[in-house]
């Protein structure tokens, strides 16, 4: 698949960016849904590497199978997201069997994804790392405050995960991350890390990027001083016009295009 072959969806959606209607693109067979979907997966790898949340063996992105809906595309563990093109990425079954592909699955990534998926038929994707300043404010028990424009896309719509007792090897501990979540697209999972999901893998992805970036800021906001926040009410008219799946979405298409022109081999 080539670079020119990826579509940023120019159709009619309820979400208008810049004067314009744009969505997600629409597929007339499960085959083509599922290459876009990887494809996409495996690009959402590599500008996790490109912007360093990378750490070690840990991490994770999953996209839900569009024919399969108690399936998901996985990275196989011990891989580099920097390295990872659609034809390395292994399907997984909420019994934790991988049905396609070749490489052993994360636990975490399991316990994790499975019961997300399971809980919110809405999510599409979900995304979880180790990214340096999402530690740094999950280590300090604070949301992300709406003190700037970006940060207003997670006001209202993140929470903090309480309870931490180690790597995340259960379905128990997946379901608590999942009833922590609730309907929100993000969650701080205390010291750990952040996590987020989408209605596509794009969304998903983007929200973390964002709020890894939305959390450095805030982190070097409140090493200067005291953080200003927006008012709710302005907050919440921002977070509509910044925080919708479409804006997130739209949000990744750049990325997208930066990333598969520097890496062409992300195509296999």
């Amino acid at each position: 698949m080539s670079a020119a072959k990826e579509s940023t969806g120019q159709t009619q959606s309820s979400g208008v960016l810049g004067g314009g209607r744009l969505a997600p693109p629409t597929f007339a067979t499960v085959g083509e849904a599922r290459a876009h979907l990887k494809t996409r997966l495996a690009a959402a790898f590599r500008l996790f590497a490109f912007y360093g949340f990378d750490e070690g063996a840990a991490g994770h992105i999953t996209v839900r199978d569009p024919e399969h809906p108690d399936h998901f595309w996985v990275n196989p563990f011990g891989r580099h997201f920097s390295r990872l093109t659609p034809a390395d990425l292994i399907l997984v079954n909420h019994g934790g069997e991988v049905v396609e592909g070749e490489g052993m699955v994360n636990q975490a990534a399991f316990a994790i994804h499975s019961r997300l998926h399971a809980a919110r038929p809405d999510v599409t994707a979900a995304a979880h790392s180790h990214s340096i300043y999402g530690k740094a404010l999950a280590a300090i028990d604070t949301p992300l405050l709406p003190f700037c424009q970006d940060a207003c896309a997670f006001f209202e719509d993140h929470v903090i995960h309480e309870a931490y007792s180690g790597v995340v090897l259960d379905a128990e501990e997946g379901d608590g991350i999942a009833e922590s979540l609730g309907n929100k697209k993000a969650a701080i999972l205390k010291n750990h890390g952040l996590l987020t999901v989408g209605q596509t893998v794009d969304s998903a992805a983007w929200w973390y990027i964002a709020m890894e970036r939305c959390a450095q800021a805030q982190l070097a906001a409140m090493a200067a001083g005291t953080v200003a926040s927006l008012p709710p009410e302005v907050a919440r008219h921002t977070r509509g016009q910044v925080g919708s799946e479409v804006a997130g979405w739209f949000s990744f298409q750049p990325l997208f295009e930066m990333i598969a022109a520097r890496e062409p081999d992300l195509f296999g």
